[in-house]
């Protein structure tokens, strides 16, 4: 397993993961960092706002940045006419 480190950049600013999660590959890095903008997004329903300019870049233990999931990725939005 590598070590994956989801680093937070959204509205509230830059939040750098430290600490990073082992994980089996970069899909399963990529499905974290969904869930976590999920949750994000699910705290900022209840305050009856959403903010989809965030990101999550998903570095390896060197620092390079493999991968980057906008917010906007870890939803659907639909609306009913």
């Amino acid at each position: 397993m590598a070590r994956y480190f989801l680093h937070i950049n959204n509205g509230g600013g830059y939040s750098e993961d430290v600490e990073g999660q082992e994980l089996p590959d970069l899909d399963a890095a990529r499905a974290a960092a969904i869930e976590g903008v999920r949750s994000m997004l699910s705290e900022e329903a209840r305050q009856g706002q959403l903010d989809l300019s965030g990101k999550i870049e998903i570095a390896d233990g060197e620092g390079n940045i493999l991968l980057v999931v906008p917010f906007c990725d870890a939803v659907e939005l639909r609306r009913s006419e």
